[in-house]
């Protein structure tokens, strides 16, 4: 086997057999996107998981959004975390939080109608998103003037109210899950979704049998062990 592209080996290989090198990010628009993914389970790493797919989304010039549920904070997490301060740094991937302080039904002292007041803020964010998002997405994102700078670039990160392919709604289901959202309130997003935005779900340690027929793809993370069970409070650059 050598470097003839035609081996069906190589030519089924990525890089067809070569190391690839980074390229520059140039606006595109994806050709497959518009399907609806779950992520929930007792394991660590849904986040993680989908932050992964926003980068590398990002990576072939798509336009992605982060939009958090829930994780307000707490006093084991530092006020600002990597994932925001690598997602400032990468043009095209944009983030915000309607979190508040703590977890909702945790004795950590946080005031559980706050806890509430956020969640349906937050639900009310991500319908005007959806519904701004009536852009053509089959076409780049492009949009001067009011964008983020991103550092270190010439780029900017149009606004989320410009369009947006891919949609990442995380600990969504775990709002719901706690009964500050409705479930309803979970499957009307999926209503508002436009035909070719990428809409992702996380969190929740229950199955939400709910959006079994509504989701394309549905993973569960699970748990075999975790070090909280033995005390080990989050770590920086892993859990935040």
């Amino acid at each position: 086997m050598g470097d003839d592209p035609t081996d069906p080996v190589v030519s089924n290989t990525p890089g067809e057999g070569h190391t690839p090198e980074a390229e520059p990010i140039d606006p595109a628009a994806p050709e497959e996107f518009g399907l609806v993914q779950v992520w929930w389970g007792d394991g660590k790493g849904k986040t993680t998981a989908t932050l992964g797919m926003g980068m590398r989304a990002v990576g072939h010039g798509y336009r992605v959004h982060l939009l958090q549920f829930m994780k307000g904070g707490a006093s084991s997490v530092a006020p600002v975390r990597g994932e925001y301060n690598a997602i400032a740094a990468l043009p095209g991937f944009s983030y915000e939080n309607r979190g508040h302080y703590g977890w909702h039904g945790m004795a950590d002292g946080s005031d559980e109608a706050d806890h509430e007041a956020e969640a349906r803020a937050g639900l009310e964010r991500a319908r005007d998103l959806l519904d701004a998002a009536a852009a053509d997405l089959t076409e780049p994102i492009v949009r001067e003037g009011d964008g983020t700078e991103v550092p270190g670039t010439d780029a900017e990160t149009p606004p989320p109210e410009a369009g947006v392919h891919m949609l990442i709604l995380d600990e969504v289901l775990y709002a719901a899950d706690r009964g500050l959202l409705a479930e309803a309130d979970v499957l009307d997003l999926i209503e508002r979704k436009p035909e070719y935005l990428e809409l992702v779900l996380s969190g929740s340690h229950e199955r939400p049998d709910y959006l079994r027929d509504a989701a394309d793809l549905v993973t569960r993370v699970a748990k075999e062990r975790h070090p909280i069970d033995d005390g080990q409070r989050a770590r920086r650059g892993t859990e935040f």
